[in-house]
């Protein structure tokens, strides 16, 4: 059967239909800046006569009339609503497969494009198997995810030399560039928002002692491998930024949490190992869950299960539940920030509504046993 979709850009979707959602919003942001151009070519013309001639286009049943009218209800009425878009576009996971041999590059096209259209003035790229990230106007924060070797920021005040490996993050500040005497692939998040100057230009979890474990969050296990790299208060770690904070962490067995669409934050997963088993579990059903209302027959689709491999750039938009399982070590990157009691817990939901529908073990929703004692925000 002939899809229309595949003569829209951005709807092509080729072999890989779970990709079609965030095509989709790429070509809703296509058609909206269509629309755009066509009305600025209507109000141009109008401009262009005087007010005579004006009046008589808008009176006469004519074919400006039509589009003027129509197009103006469509933008200034159909468009209105909250806030940058957010809370009218379905919340849905994206996974770029980075350590794939061709880095994925279809995959990642798709998530940049959901991740721009939730965060105007954010943008996202991968730099792969790179000796340089030329100067660029805006801030950016990039973290090494292959390679290592030695490196030196120019452009800015000083010059400012560091090794470099996996798991660190180099900030460059409005007019610096890095360069390095061997490849390393980096991940790298444009910030419309500058770093506090007291903020070194380089983080380093493994070397910086200033850095240490500190068990919480998604690893909350004695022992856990947890080091908080930027974050958004003073007493959790030494670099405060509110643009962009990360922490490196060993998940094992998170508890199931979703961050709100007011107030929250979008949350990335850069994975760099990975046990076998390590996944992660989402779902978008926020509103089923919470009031539990949720039929027998729904609960197989009520959660998605995803293995995660290295190279994984995971993306969890704002108001999407997920829980990371298995044994899986990432970067957990979040924007703006981990902003204090936007981690909304979900299992206590979850447990009551496997009890509601006298669920078997086989049958079960996933929940983790701890975090199901009680209502649980972070």
């Amino acid at each position: 059967m002939w899809d229309r979709r595949n003569d829209i850009p951005g709807l092509h979707t080729g072999k890989e239909p779970h990709k079609a959602p965030d095509a989709e919003a790429t070509a809703v942001h296509f058609l909206e800046r269509w629309l755009w151009y066509l009305v600025s070519i209507g109000l141009h013309a109008l401009s262009g006569t005087n007010w005579e001639e004006r009046t008589m286009m808008l009176s006469a049943p004519s074919p400006w009339r039509l589009a003027i009218i129509f197009l103006s209800l469509f933008l200034f009425m159909g468009c209105a609503g909250p806030p940058l878009g957010i809370e009218n576009r379905e919340v849905r996971l994206s996974i770029a497969r980075l350590g794939s041999t061709d880095g994925d590059p279809e995959g990642f096209a798709s998530l940049r494009s959901a991740f721009r259209l939730r965060n105007p003035g954010h943008d996202v790229s991968f730099q792969r198997n790179t000796r340089a990230l030329v100067s660029y106007s805006k801030t950016r924060a990039a973290f090494v995810q292959t390679g290592e070797a030695r490196a030196e920021i120019s452009g800015g005040a000083l010059h400012r030399s560091s090794n470099l490996t996996v798991g660190d993050i180099v900030i460059l500040r409005p007019g610096e560039g890095l360069l390095t005497d061997a490849p390393l692939s980096f991940v790298v998040f444009e910030v419309p928002d500058n770093p506090p100057r007291e903020l070194p230009s380089y983080v380093r979890p493994d070397w910086d002692l200033s850095i240490t474990d500190t068990p919480g969050g998604c690893a909350e296990e004695e022992g856990a491998y947890r080091r908080i790299l930027l974050t958004w208060k003073p007493e959790v770690g030494p670099y405060i930024w509110h643009g962009i904070n990360a922490h490196r962490v060993r998940i094992s067995d998170s508890f199931t949490h979703y961050h709100p669409l007011v107030g929250g934050f979008d949350e990335f997963y850069l994975v760099q190992m990975v046990q076998p088993g390590g996944s992660i579990l989402t779902s978008p059903h926020v509103e089923a869950i919470e009031s539990r209302n949720v039929a027998r027959d729904a609960v197989p689709g009520l959660m998605r299960l995803d293995q995660l491999a290295v190279g994984d750039l995971v993306y969890l938009p704002r108001g999407l539940i997920h829980r990371g399982i298995g044994g899986v070590l990432a970067q957990v990157i979040t924007v703006p920030g981990f902003r204090p009691g936007a981690e909304i817990g979900v299992d206590h939901h979850l447990r009551a509504i496997n009890e509601q529908l006298q669920l078997s073990a086989i049958e079960s929703i996933p929940y983790h046993q701890s975090a199901s004692l009680e209502a649980v925000v972070k």
